[in-house]
């Protein structure tokens, strides 16, 4: 049974990371404080303990990657969080990017194609501390229309469209942050959808992320 503990190193290269991501251009201080409170070295394996805190990202189970803290910092900066935003994340990966939303204050419904990945948020450590976290196994391209609509949406994959299902269940006013798909590299996009249903679309930088798949896996 892995033990957890968040000591005084682990806190010391948080800071450093946080420091890193602002001069790299993070300016939203929420964005920052909650990413410093939170161990990103619990999401990993006890093996990557060590270099947890380095600006990079690490492999996790089922060809499935924890995303890069510059990367997470960049999308949920770009996303405007608001305490009791309702949020609809498409793939939960290693659940850090939707801790650091339930952290901020925010509703987070996170959906996994991957069952294996999905039957870990079963033991996930933080379970108890983010009752506005909520796990869904199911097919990212659908969304959640039960629980539609959503002030915000965060795609977390390389996306080969805009789902328009997911458009359907943002709220007028809202917005989708989604890495599109164009080769080796995504374009960042932020979209606001209209009160006639009809988007806006501002791009932002390239980055690299694993395929969002349709279906779900297991």
């Amino acid at each position: 049974m892995r033990t957890y503990e968040d000591t005084y190193q682990h806190k010391g290269l948080r800071k450093k990371l946080m420091d890193l991501l602002r001069d790299k251009g993070i300016t939203d201080e929420n964005v920052l404080q909650a990413m410093g409170n939170i161990p990103r070295h619990y999401f990993l394996d006890s093996a990557f303990d060590k270099i947890a805190y380095e600006d990079r990202a690490f492999p996790i189970n089922e060809g499935q990657t924890i995303s890069q803290p510059y990367t997470v910092a960049y999308q949920t900066q770009l996303l405007q969080v608001k305490p009791n935003d309702k949020i609809l994340e498409i793939g939960t990966g290693s659940i850090y990017q939707a801790t650091v939303l339930a952290e901020m204050g925010a509703k987070v419904f996170t959906i996994e194609r991957q069952k294996k990945l999905f039957d870990k948020t079963k033991t996930f450590i933080f379970k108890n501390q983010y009752p506005n976290l909520k796990f869904f196994y199911g097919d990212g391209f659908e969304g959640l229309p039960t629980y539609a609509p959503f002030d915000k949406v965060i795609i977390t994959a390389a996306a080969p469209m805009i789902p328009p299902k997911l458009i359907g269940q943002l709220k007028p006013g809202g917005r989708m942050i989604i890495p599109l798909d164009e080769g080796e590299h995504q374009r960042m996009l932020r979209i606001t959808k209209n009160e006639d249903g009809s988007i806006q679309e501002e791009s932002f930088q390239n980055f690299s992320f694993v395929p969002m798949l349709s279906g779900r896996n297991g």
